[in-house]
């Protein structure tokens, strides 16, 4: 019995301890790649690849002073605006509340007619002048809820209104110049993903995966497509991608579906399958890239370990990286750049998905194991001015080399970034997670 109780008692002291037991063994990284082939393709299964062109020739740069969807525009493809090599901060605004606890801002600013519209993490909108000043700011919170009830949403702006979706389950549209309530559309579900503006239709996708298209000037509905029903989802999410023809809607099930842009006709449907073994998050099967389109190629992502290229006609699917796509994909110069979801920026051939380079982002906030409760947020990366621009939440503006993945300068976020970029007239904007909107030029 005496004994019983002094091995009992050992025990119970040895599990107070505060000592880490170190086992013995080789050590692994987590972002170690795990042995399967790094990309699938059509003409893979011939067993015939073209060979990989690792130069990079970046599209003319563009001097244009609009930024209005996530990505730059309705098809979420930029055109490499124009951007200093090293540019510096010119001015600060508060638009809101922060990241905090139980909030987190989720929408991109977006820019025209010399404004910049921002939502705040507490469904606060406000349009600051590209000079730095307040021109308005407009709760969005319904009357019959507290502000505090609900967070997430984006903001999209066309035809001189602003359009925002909310974390209370609705779209809501407001005069750019003077923040005026036009109308508001309720969506029976949260909205954390921005809203896409085309041809006179709002696009919006609710996290019960219905898919609508909403009049601009009425807030009537026109169409909606039901999407395959999933219990798991990101904070945000990926925006519709809408083109001429055609509105290609991502899903938290990981189904992309296509219809026909006015009348709401479904074209095809496609699966963002596949995850990273050994990832707890990989189980979250949401798209987590807005879809991009590029000539007649869609590219878009989900955060569990897969990016693929699909025809925009069919939805066949041309390759899949084994690598998730986390926030924006830039295509440009016959290549994808998106950060997966192992913190690196990565180079892919636009045309097989082979991978070209990576280069590795700051992960875990704490490297010990056992405090290792958080990793960095990275936003981007956008092409603009030549150079690839990583904007992330340790404080950083970075800009890398295109061709190469090589850093070639950094630049302070006051508060860290909070959201993706958008670059208008020569000038980036990023939300801080302080609530800030900093302008670099």
């Amino acid at each position: 019995m005496g004994l019983s109780l002094a091995l009992a008692s050992a025990l119970l002291l040895a599990g107070c301890s505060d000592d880490v037991v170190i086992l013995e063994g080789e050590r692994l990284s987590v972002r170690a790649p795990n042995s399967a082939p790094s990309v699938q393709t059509l003409s893979s299964l011939d067993g015939a690849l073209p060979e990989i062109d690792i130069s990079f020739t970046p599209p003319a740069t563009s001097s244009g002073d609009a930024w209005t969807h996530p990505g730059g525009s309705a098809t979420h493809l930029s055109e490499n605006p124009a951007l200093s090599a090293a540019p510096s901060l010119i001015w600060t605004a508060n638009i809101g509340q922060g990241n905090s606890r139980k909030h987190r801002i989720t929408g991109d600013p977006v820019v025209a007619d010399g404004r910049v519209f921002t939502l705040d993490s507490q469904s606060r909108l406000t349009a600051v002048s590209t000079a730095g000043a307040q021109l308005w700011s407009a709760s969005l919170v319904p009357p019959e809820e507290r502000e505090q009830d609900a967070s997430g949403g984006g903001v999209a702006t066309a035809d001189g209104a602003v359009f925002a979706t909310t974390g209370f389950g609705e779209v809501v549209a407001l005069e750019a110049a003077t923040g005026r309530e036009l109308w508001r559309q309720n969506l029976d579900a949260p909205a954390t993903a921005a809203p896409t503006v085309a041809g006179g239709l709002v696009y919006a996708v609710g996290r019960d995966n219905r898919a609508w298209a909403i009049d601009a000037e009425t807030g009537r509905v026109k169409w909606q497509i039901p999407g395959t029903p999933d219990v798991s989802g990101i904070v945000g999410g990926a925006a519709p991608a809408v083109t001429e023809r055609v509105a290609i809607f991502p899903f938290g099930s990981g189904e992309l579906v296509a219809a026909l842009r006015q009348g709401g006709v479904r074209l095809w449907g496609s699966a963002v399958s596949g995850r990273r073994k050994g990832r707890a998050y990989a189980l979250i099967t949401d798209i987590a890239a807005d879809p991009v389109v590029s000539g007649d190629v869609i590219y878009t992502g989900n955060q569990s370990g897969r990016a693929v290229a699909l025809s925009l006609h069919s939805g066949e699917r041309i390759w899949t990286a084994r690598d998730g796509a986390l926030g924006s994909i830039s295509v440009a110069g016959g290549s994808v750049f998106f950060i997966s979801d192992q913190s690196e920026l990565v180079r892919l051939s636009a045309e097989t998905g082979e991978k070209i380079w990576g280069t590795e982002l700051p992960f875990l906030k704490r490297e010990r194991a056992r405090r290792a409760k958080a990793i960095f947020a990275h936003y981007g990366p956008l092409l603009a001015g030549d150079r690839l621009w990583v904007a992330s939440d340790n404080g950083n503006l970075t800009a890398y080399d295109p061709e190469t993945g090589a850093e070639l300068s950094t630049t302070a976020i006051p508060g860290g970034a909070a959201s993706g970029m958008a670059v208008a007239s020569g000038t980036l904007y990023v939300l801080s997670g302080r609530g800030q909107l900093h302008a670099f030029r």
